[in-house]
């Protein structure tokens, strides 16, 4: 009997830019009775199905975007005999949909950090429950990522997580509503101890894949101290601390790494966090912007956010302390006009924005913007193939429309069009060659320029691809790409790097950034 974890993917790569977490923390979460999980990243190769066998688990991690892939993985799998179990964000909003689609004998909704073990032994006595509950598990429980069962020189970055969950509630994304809006933290060490781990494999980039790596605001304990909560207020300042203490340790690690992160705007308006990140060697940041107006930024929920030449400045705030910024921009609101597009390249441009993505409005499973569009769509949805619209998800991806939910002056083609032309704007060669002056010599720009090309290829014209013909190509061009950029991004192993010693305590910090 063998476990197997499959990251699906309708497109492989042969190399993939970042590690998915998941599959390695449910390698850690598997019980050492059961072996070593095999593991398939199907953004580097499809699953071999003749590894499987009757008998075997099949843990497949679905979200939104590659459920339908997903499902076929798990019909073939149980065809094969094999136990099939459904996890990730999209089983835990959807959980009888891996049952109608997926030929799932169980679900996991939530955390699978405690759960996946109960579930392979119920599989194993040939008496799986229907629905498993993981939870929310808290930071202790959290589970170190098995990175000895990476394959070799198959990713670019790798991933660790230092919190899960995000207190804002912005109305395009689902994360605070399935990982919560409390901010669970991890404690330093496990988290040093993963990115040690890493470099001694060779790698020197890191993602943070967090849901906001900045979880407590200024204005957060400003709020708590006007409130009078001071038990709140001395809670938030420890969780400050703790943020401090980690990018202290950070600072320690070898010169040659380079972190990542997701952080909201309002980290701009804390210069003493940003000089820390800098002094961490957290180099870039995805920051969303998601809006270059006051409307636009109303619509989604996001009006702390700031707007034209104030945006610009709080953007620039950032790179000003050293940290770089991928603004990620949605299009699509009703607010926007034909200029808003022109209006968005050239702010980015004018911001300084070291990388950029531009997206279309989709209304996402779990959001706010979701619920609002499935029930503007009324009892009798649009089909397409027989399949209702408000489950676009589970329509192939050639025929998915691109837009889904109206717009009052555009209609689709021209979104997709006005979308793409930015795209090509902020990504010709000449604007990264001169962006990629901000890299300290030509190897680094020769990765920037690469890296530059490969996100467009990966993100803009696989993604809003009018044809299932050019998004093969673009697939090809990034297949291409991969090759030479995960070279320019990987390092020599230090298999002797030790775990660098903390400086202070929490308590220490907490009276050192009062």
């Amino acid at each position: 009997m063998s476990i197997h974890l499959v990251n699906p993917s309708d497109t492989s790569f042969g190399t993939a830019v970042i590690t998915p977490r998941w599959l390695y923390v449910l390698a850690a979460a598997t019980d050492e009775s059961f072996g070593d999980p095999e593991i398939c990243d199907e953004t580097l190769e499809h699953l071999n199905l003749e590894r499987v066998h009757p008998g075997d688990v099949v843990g497949i991690g679905i979200h939104t975007g590659n459920a339908l892939r997903g499902y076929e993985v798990g019909r073939a799998a149980r065809e094969r005999g094999a136990w099939v179990v459904f996890g990730g964000i999209h089983s835990t909003l959807y959980s009888e949909e891996p049952f109608e689609r997926g030929g799932a004998h169980a679900v996991v909704k939530g955390d699978g950090d405690i759960v996946w073990n109960k579930v392979i032994r119920d599989c194993v006595a040939g008496t799986p429950e229907r629905i498993y509950n993981g939870g929310r598990v808290e930071p202790g429980d959290f589970k170190q990522a098995r990175w000895d069962l990476l394959p070799p020189d198959s990713y670019m970055w790798a991933s660790v997580q230092t919190v899960r969950g995000c207190a804002k509630h912005c109305s395009f994304c689902s994360v605070w509503r399935t990982d919560g809006q409390r901010p669970r933290q991890r404690a330093t060490d496990p988290v040093i101890e993963e990115i040690v781990e890493l470099r001694r494999r060779g790698f020197r980039f890191i993602a943070l894949a967090d849901d906001n790596f900045y979880p407590v605001t200024l204005t957060d304990i400003a709020l708590a101290k006007r409130q009078n909560n001071q038990a709140r207020v001395d809670q938030l300042q420890v969780m400050r601390a703790e943020r401090f203490e980690l990018m202290e340790r950070l600072a320690e690690l070898p010169q040659d790494m380079t972190f990542f992160t997701q952080i909201t705007m309002e980290a701009a308006e804390d210069t003493g966090f940003l000089d820390a990140m800098k002094k961490a060697r957290i180099r870039g940041a995805l920051v969303g912007v998601e809006a270059v107006t006051p409307e636009g930024l109303k619509t989604v929920y996001k009006d702390f956010n700031l707007s034209g030449d104030k945006l610009v400045k709080q953007l620039r705030t950032f790179s000003n302390h050293g940290v770089h910024v991928l603004g990620s921009f949605i299009f699509g609101l009703p607010s926007d006009r034909p200029d808003t597009f022109d209006a968005t390249q050239d702010l980015a441009q004018k911001a300084g924005l070291t990388f950029a993505q531009f997206v279309m409005l989709t209304p996402f499973p779990g959001t706010v913007d979701f619920e609002k569009w499935e029930k503007a769509q009324g009892d009798d949805p649009a089909k397409i193939d027989g399949i209702p619209l408000t489950r676009y998800w589970l329509i192939p991806a050639h025929k998915r429309p691109k837009m889904f939910m109206p717009h009052p002056t555009m209609n689709s083609e021209e979104m997709r069009a006005r979308t793409q032309r930015v795209w090509d704007q902020f990504y010709n060669f000449g604007s990264v060659w001169k962006r990629s002056r901000c890299t300290p010599h030509l190897r680094a720009r020769l990765a920037f320029v690469f890296i530059s090309k490969l996100y467009r290829q990966m993100y803009a014209s696989t993604g809003i691809a009018t044809d299932s013909a050019r998004q093969k190509r673009a697939s090809s061009w990034a297949r291409w790409l991969a090759i030479p950029c995960r070279k320019l991004f990987s390092g020599h192993p230090m298999p002797e790097l030790q775990m660098p010693r903390a400086k202070a305590a929490p308590q220490d910090l907490f009276q050192v950034i009062q």
